[in-house]
């Protein structure tokens, strides 16, 4: 039977794993740590062991590619109280905290925060994250603000659906904007529904909504008769 020195080894080779120990461990966890030191060491080096994880596979991702920010750490919270389902949601088998947060690795390392996994779009089966577009269409011309959202749709479960706020004396129509990303991003990702509104669902502290986007779009294409397919 397996030790645990030598399961723990393993672990540590199959994941990629760095592990880190108090110095109030016994000396026998310490002996096999990476890195011991107290509690504010250990949150500095867990700060630097984020990984970024196909949210599909559960695999890391390679440099460039949008994953899930996960991290495992000294520093991480061991569940939530008394919720073993919301425990088990939020950390995997192998002790990683899914923070919901989407991000690319960069050949240096470093991290940038792109967006939440609950917002992501599912067209057809095609993952459309809102964040890549709005900085896209933030180089429209006159755009003030513009937030992404997923409208419900009957053929392809969501549809992407663009909430722009103009800046004040400037006009557009829903065709100039189709025809600003045409060519430019992949078809699927071109937003089939075009609102223009003068404010964003928010929060009392000022915060988007943007869960409320959704039951927008809907309300407004019904204003305008329009079902959506």
């Amino acid at each position: 039977m397996e030790d645990l020195f030598d399961a723990i080894t393993r672990l540590k080779k199959e994941r990629n794993a760095v592990i880190l120990a108090h110095v109030y461990q016994p000396e026998e966890i310490q002996e096999i740590a990476d890195f011991c030191g107290d509690s504010f060491a250990l949150s500095q080096q867990a700060a630097q062991t984020d990984a970024d994880v196909d949210p599909e596979t559960g695999e890391e991702c390679p440099v460039g590619v949008q994953g899930e920010m996960c991290n495992r750490g000294y520093n991480n919270m061991k569940g939530y109280y008394k919720n073993e389902a919301a425990t088990n949601e939020a950390i995997d088998k192998d002790g990683f905290l899914h923070s919901g947060d989407l991000g690319v690795r960069d050949e240096n390392g470093n991290f940038r925060i792109t967006g939440r996994i609950k917002d992501m779009i599912i067209r057809g089966g095609e993952n459309i994250y809102p964040r890549e577009l709005e900085e896209f269409l933030y180089h429209f011309p006159g755009v003030k603000d513009v937030q992404v959202a997923a409208v419900p749709s009957k053929k392809y479960g969501e549809e992407v659906g663009a909430f722009i706020i103009l800046h004040d004396g400037v006009t557009a129509t829903e065709e100039e904007v189709k025809d600003f990303c045409r060519g430019k991003i992949a078809r699927h990702k071109i937003p089939k529904y075009i609102f223009f509104v003068d404010t964003f669902p928010m929060t009392g502290s000022g915060k988007i909504q943007k869960f409320k986007l959704k039951d927008l779009g809907l309300k407004l294409l019904q204003e305008q008769g329009i079902t959506p397919a």
